[in-house]
């Protein structure tokens, strides 16, 4: 039976790719706040960090996000192939790459919040 068939609780998801909030861009979000609340947000370390963290959330958002859903949908495509096919039994593609806007919004909120919080103490 096909992996994608089947719905039961994967504990690799909790380590993967993909899911609320981003860490990614709570991470990057973190560094560029960080950053401007220890240095300022006139200096040459914030705007670097604020390109990095826009980099990294529109690669997670645009990008992975459409390779996860191109991922999908040809392991449905393999899924439905006769077994005697030479592909039906390729290991199936990572389909969890990318996130959502409101995933990578939801880290950028937290990065702001954990950022915020190490620095006030």
């Amino acid at each position: 039976m096909c992996r994608l068939k089947e719905k039961r609780w994967n504990s690799r998801k909790m380590l993967g790719s993909g899911g609320m909030p981003s860490s990614h861009s709570a991470t990057v979000t973190a560094l560029a706040v960080a950053i401007g609340l220890q240095e300022g947000l006139k200096g040459s370390a914030f705007a670097i960090a604020v390109v990095l963290a826009c980099v990294v959330m529109y690669d997670a958002s645009g990008v992975r996000l459409h390779a996860g859903r191109q991922a999908e949908l040809l392991n449905q495509i393999v899924c439905e192939l006769p077994p005697e096919h030479p592909v039906s039994s390729i290991k199936p593609l990572r389909d969890s790459l990318g996130h959502t806007p409101v995933q990578v919004v939801a880290g950028a909120i937290l990065g702001c919040i954990v950022a915020y919080l190490m620095s006030s103490s």
